[in-house]
């Protein structure tokens, strides 16, 4: 017996264009459903997202078809992975087999369907079907057994899943009828027909053949059903995550897009679906649910109000709710619903601290935090309706250029005993230190300024500050929605860095680090941002700094989000605590990508927590596990934070929260 099979045994080929007629409608249905997605999508605001097609594409090969995110959690890594790759296998195998009858063997006289390429087709089919089966019974059991928090079912998941079950297993049988039917020993490489077919063995003939062709029609059937159901169902996912993937932003991680000609524009923010961009609205449809934003956001863990999977959700919602008006075809004038207030709740919008975990952990790429501070802008700059404690701190940073009521005039005072040069006196140095508003002004942080001027004056580091002239970078404000006040300090600070010549600057605050490297070029400000942690680790490699002991304490590292997930930048504080510390550095379970947030990011340093648990508390909790006696960090609001957390923890006899750069000029 030749090693093949007839495609259409049993069916008859003739069945063939009864099949592609019938296969019009699903597929009708199919393109008037992306195409009334692609329509949606469209009515939000341009966004180029057509360049750098190269990148896109290794990209979308990386998140898309390797899962480069996915096995970040291993059970649902692995069961998404099986569902995704053995459906992906079953479409290609089906499309050889069109191929090969339709094509290969019609119009050019090519059979290539026999022989081992049979044999390990079948092979390899069977093989990735039972992965589909087998991810398909880990996402049952996961969703309706485990039952994990972040996940919400309604009845699409069971419908989708139970979908693609049937047609998988429909598979499996239509093939161990066959099989039964026929018994060539070369089968036993479709393994799972081969095994599944002892089950008929002892039946009538006429009977497998009868069972076979009912089998048949029901799956295709249910084949032609999923085509139908893709773009009305979370299938939808198959395309518009795949999308959302491609159009990813290649910009940095860190940067928010600016509000353009800011002085002419009308309207500021979002406070309407349509005023998204289009890429922010196929964000929503790529969303899946599942729920690993939620997981790693610290608002919600903190129970908050705020889930970055309900906000795309809900947002996702309003669109739908809005589609007839937004298309024109709602004649009854039907009342809109409200996107802020109505469809997102105020107190979520508020509740965000922007620390990029919800990002960082999405598979599929979706942006969340650029949606809520578009919210927030129209909250802010439209509306004037924000936390009444932020009052002040726009007022101050108005009038003074700092969050505080302390006069712009003393921003140099604590450094006035040190010898410090002056940029506007001396205009000879190689780096500009840019103190920061927490350095400048902050009793706690000043002691790291001044620690950092001993070490940079015991390296011969030639450095200047711009003293009275410095001002607020302005992130805070762009943060928290303030998008106007933001400018203006952004565009302040270029100018007297450029009167100065400055192309080199050093931040102790990653808040201003992440401002100057990857904010300020929007608005002309290019240039070499380097972090105090990063150059004091050279300066120690280089040997310019010697340390005269090593620390005795246990310490513990915590990552800022916007030093570490936004930046990368996660080295160079462990290298400096691996060089002075005696002891092996303690790294607490969420550190480095899956750091947990301090609070104070999104503008929250300045606003009262009144909802939920306090989220500093519960990262003292987490650092204190790790039984250290020193909480290291490198950013001014962590410090200020995680002080404040050990305090209202009374674990102040235990432990101690110190900048690297002060553990560093202990030991100098």
């Amino acid at each position: 017996m030749e090693i093949t099979r007839e495609i259409f045994w049993n069916v008859g080929a003739g069945i063939r264009i009864i099949i592609y007629i019938l296969a019009i409608i699903p597929l009708l249905f199919l393109i008037w459903g992306i195409y009334k997605k692609i329509k949606l999508w469209r009515i939000g605001k341009p966004e180029k997202k057509f360049d750098k097609i190269g990148k896109r594409i290794l990209s979308f090969v990386s998140f898309g078809f390797f899962h480069q995110r996915f096995f970040r959690d291993l059970y649902p890594g692995l069961m998404h992975f099986f569902i995704f790759w053995g459906f992906v296998v079953l479409f290609l195998g089906t499309a050889v087999v069109m191929f090969q009858d339709d094509i290969a063997s019609p119009l050019f006289g090519i059979f290539f369907f026999h022989s081992y390429f049979y044999l390990y087709f079948s092979l390899i089919l069977d093989l990735f079907g039972l992965l589909l089966i087998i991810g398909i019974g880990m996402a049952l059991f996961r969703r309706y057994i485990l039952k994990p928090k972040r996940l919400d079912n309604i009845l699409d998941d069971a419908v989708v899943l139970i979908l693609l079950l049937a047609i998988a297993t429909g598979g499996f049988l239509n093939e161990a009828l066959r099989i039964s039917a026929t018994k060539p020993q070369f089968e036993v490489w479709s393994f799972v027909g081969w095994n599944l077919s002892k089950l008929f063995w002892n039946l009538n003939p006429n009977s497998i053949r009868i069972l076979h062709l009912i089998s048949w029609w029901i799956h295709l059937a249910l084949a032609l059903f999923f085509i139908s159901y893709i773009t009305y169902s979370k299938l939808l996912h198959i395309l518009s995550s795949s999308l959302n993937i491609f159009f990813r932003s290649f910009e940095p991680k860190g940067r928010i897009p600016a509000i353009l000609d800011i002085e002419n524009q009308e309207t500021f923010g979002v406070d309407r679906v349509e005023q998204f961009n289009w890429k922010q609205l196929l964000d929503t449809d790529a969303c899946t649910r599942c729920g690993r934003c939620q997981d790693n956001c610290p608002a919600y863990l903190s129970q908050k109000p705020l889930s970055p999977k309900k906000v795309n959700q809900d947002i996702k919602a309003n669109l739908q709710a809005r589609t007839r008006e937004l298309l024109g075809k709602d004649k009854k004038g039907t009342p809109s619903v409200a996107l802020i207030g109505g469809s997102v709740k105020e107190d979520e919008i508020w509740s965000c601290t922007t620390c990029y975990a919800c990002h960082q952990a999405c598979p599929v790429l979706i942006e969340h935090i650029d949606k809520i501070v578009d919210m927030r802008r129209h909250l802010v700059l439209m509306q004037s309706r924000f936390p009444n404690e932020l009052k002040n701190l726009f007022k101050n940073m108005e009038t003074n250029y700092n969050p505080w009521a302390f006069g712009y005039q003393a921003r140099a005072d604590w450094a006035k005993d040190l010898g410090i040069k002056l940029a506007r006196e001396d205009k000879n140095f190689d780096i500009l230190y840019w103190v920061g508003c927490s350095g400048s002004f902050d009793d706690r942080n000043k002691k790291v300024s001044r620690a950092l001027v001993k070490i940079l004056k015991t390296a011969k580091v030639n450095f200047a500050i711009l003293g009275n002239e410095e001002m607020c970078c302005g992130e805070t404000a762009r943060r928290i929605g303030n998008e106007y006040l933001a400018q203006i300090l952004m565009r302040g600070n270029i100018e007297i860095l450029k009167k100065y010549g400055v192309r080199r600057i050093l931040v102790t605050c990653p808040h201003g680090y992440n401002a100057f490297k990857n904010e300020y070029r929007e608005f002309g400000g290019d240039f070499e941002v380097i972090h105090h942690t990063e150059l004091i680790w050279n300066l120690i490699k280089d040997n310019k700094i010697k340390l005269k002991s090593q620390n005795e304490k246990s310490i513990t590292y915590h990552d800022s989000c916007y030093l570490g997930r936004y930046n990368g930048i996660y080295d160079a504080p462990r290298e400096i605590i691996t060089r002075l510390s005696q002891k092996k550095l303690n790294e607490v379970k969420l550190s480095k990508s899956k750091s947990f947030c301090c609070g104070a990011g999104g503008g929250r340093m300045w606003m009262e927590e009144n909802l939920g648990k306090r989220i500093n508390q519960m990262r003292i909790e987490q650092l204190n596990s790790t039984g250290s006696e020193v909480i290291s960090t490198a950013c001014p609001y962590c410090l200020t934070m995680l002080e404040d957390g050990v305090k209202e923890k009374t674990l102040e006899e235990k432990l101690c929260v110190k900048d690297i750069a002060e553990l560093v000029e202990e030991l100098i």
